[in-house]
């Protein structure tokens, strides 16, 4: 996995903890990073420039980006899939990243910084761009963060369990069922029988229930997209 970034020093501490440090260490995945503005000629190492047109902010120079991502694919005979994290991209969730952890053996992120990119990264490199959601951030390297942990924890053997993330939230598309450990008893708040029985079968059936009853009640939008999997000819919101 790829990271171009003017800021290499934010990933190591997110990429030496946790997951994506246990990921590292089996061998699942690998992180190479570059330095955008190891690329830059003049003497100042400049990265941006002023707009053309007129306009606040300062835009990141092409020749300086297609340098950087040019030499970070020679590093690895792979196929990159390249993503420029971007407000203006597709919607980052649970399906890309399983998706991404799915079909792709390499993932180039790009992560801009100032006002945005020159168009002609875009046009010239053609990356999938890739949004977190509708709001904007000082740059790219804390959606490419979002997007390293999401995609690494699905890798196999990530999570040390081989169905560690079939239940989570999001998985087939419902929030994740209320979770219990020790004490049985705190404050007058009890743990649900059920989970004390040792049915397996009916534990399984409970929380089934509660993952669907959950997103019908938190998230009716997740809830009537469940509904049209389950039955495509449903069109009822209930």
């Amino acid at each position: 996995m790829d990271i171009l970034t003017l800021f290499p020093e934010m990933f190591p501490p997110i990429l030496g903890t946790s997951i994506p440090k246990r990921a590292a260490e089996k061998g699942l995945v690998s992180y190479h990073l570059t330095n955008i503005r190891d690329f830059a000629t003049d003497a100042h190492k400049s990265v941006d420039d002023k707009p053309f047109g007129g306009g606040p902010g300062m835009v990141m120079m092409a020749p300086v980006l297609f340098d950087a991502v040019e030499h970070a694919e020679k590093q690895d005979p792979r196929l990159a899939m390249r993503i420029l994290l971007s407000p203006q991209g597709r919607r980052f969730d649970q399906t890309v990243a399983e998706e991404f952890a799915r079909r792709h053996e390499r993932l180039l992120l790009i992560a801009g910084h100032y006002e945005g990119f020159d168009e002609r990264l875009i046009e010239g490199l053609s990356p999938l761009e890739l949004s977190l959601g509708d709001y904007v951030l000082s740059g790219g390297e804390l959606a490419a963060m979002v997007v390293i942990d999401a995609v690494v924890r699905l890798l196999p053997g990530a999570l040390g369990a081989e169905d560690g993330a079939a239940d989570e939230t999001f998985a087939d598309g419902l929030l994740e069922y209320p979770q219990y450990t020790r004490p049985r008893e705190f404050r007058d708040m009890t743990v649900p029988d059920v989970l004390l029985s040792g049915n397996h079968a009916k534990i399984a059936a409970w929380r089934l229930e509660q993952r669907k009853a959950r997103t019908q009640q938190r998230r009716p939008d997740l809830w009537k997209e469940y509904l049209k999997k389950q039955s495509p000819d449903v069109t009822s919101e209930d």
